[in-house]
């Protein structure tokens, strides 16, 4: 599954993130939180709780910030399901 990352537009921390996504090759769904449509399931699963940027949501994990060490795990995770 596709990590899906909720973002803003400045967030800077989300550009990094995304940055460093693809230059490691790894595809992903990116949602801003600004036009969050009321129909995305995720959000309404973790409660549209996604006060920090970025916040990752890879299979049923949510990872909030930068945490590059916790996206790799989290990816490789969900490659073993």
């Amino acid at each position: 599954m596709k990590p899906i990352i909720y973002t803003t537009p400045t967030c800077v921390y989300c550009h990094a993130l995304m940055d460093w996504l693809d230059q490691k090759g790894i595809l992903y769904e990116e949602r801003n939180t600004l036009s969050l449509d009321p129909a995305d399931e995720i959000a309404k699963k973790f409660g549209y709780e996604f006060e920090t940027v970025p916040t990752t949501i890879i299979g049923d994990e949510v990872i909030v910030g930068f945490n590059r060490p916790a996206i790799l795990r989290a990816l490789k995770r969900d490659d073993k399901k």
